[in-house]
């Protein structure tokens, strides 16, 4: 049975495509099949898995109807981890998927046919709640949120789980909250230990138990093409990132 996640919180530069790509690959590791799908017009996940910008097909033109997802699958470095690619394209879905009646169903619908092939489809969504981020949530069966450890962490979250809840009752009956996980926390301050009680006091049940660090070699992944995991696989990061993997497999 396959399970597909959305990684979404409509703040930037929470964490969202680190995630996305650390926990893909550590799924990966665990020699099970996993697709990331990268909706983001940034297309940092593309680029954090070695892949360039302008790959081709790309989602853009799954979304458009130009092209069917299996077409769009590339491999990676990575045994088991394939990526369909973002490229800046992308920006103009946001004009162009509300003017077309149903396109909330797309990204649904083009994954169906492939969907089977993969235990885990993860899709890294953009920074906002506009059609890209819709449609992958009407695409996912559950949802992670990554919360930043600053003093804003809980500003938008409220109106994500409205968001949420909407695509829920309208949309994606089967939507669930899979957790919420605390990412760029700094232990040694006082902040980072007041807004995690914080956010765990607000959502007791939903916050995961893992936190992801503040770490060095996370931030420098990325400009190597690689995940933490295996850019420095004994670092605080990639210890975090792997049990991040075995608490989502937990809560299925």
């Amino acid at each position: 049975m396959s399970t597909v996640y959305a990684i979404a919180n409509q703040k930037g530069g929470v964490g969202k495509t680190t995630t996305a790509v650390n926990l893909a690959a550590c799924i990966a590791e665990a020699e099970y099949e996993v697709l990331l799908i990268d909706m983001d017009a940034q297309a940092n996940a593309t680029v954090g898995l070695g892949l360039p910008k302008d790959a081709s097909p790309s989602v853009y033109d799954v979304l458009a109807g130009d092209a069917p997802l299996e077409q769009a699958i590339q491999r990676t470095a990575l045994e088991h981890l394939a990526i369909v690619p973002a490229s800046p394209d992308l920006a103009g879905a946001n004009v162009e998927l509300p003017r077309i009646g149903g396109s909330e169903h797309r990204l649904r619908d083009a994954l169906a046919p492939v969907r089977d092939r993969f235990a885990f489809t993860i899709l890294d969504c953009p920074p906002s709640l506009g059609p890209l981020t819709v449609n992958a949530l009407v695409a996912a069966d559950r949802v992670i949120v990554p919360v930043q450890a600053e003093y804003y962490a809980l500003e938008g979250l409220a109106g994500l789980l409205d968001t949420l809840s909407l695509i829920q009752r309208e949309l994606n009956p089967r939507l669930t909250i899979a957790g919420m996980v605390l990412t760029m926390h700094d232990g040694r301050t006082r902040l980072a230990q007041d807004v995690e009680q914080e956010v765990r006091s607000h959502f007791p049940q939903l916050v995961f138990e893992t936190v992801i660090p503040r770490n060095v070699r996370i931030g420098e992944a990325p400009s190597f093409g690689q995940p933490v995991i295996h850019h420095d696989p004994h670092c605080a990061g990639s210890d975090a990132y792997f049990e991040l993997a075995r608490e989502v497999a937990a809560r299925g």
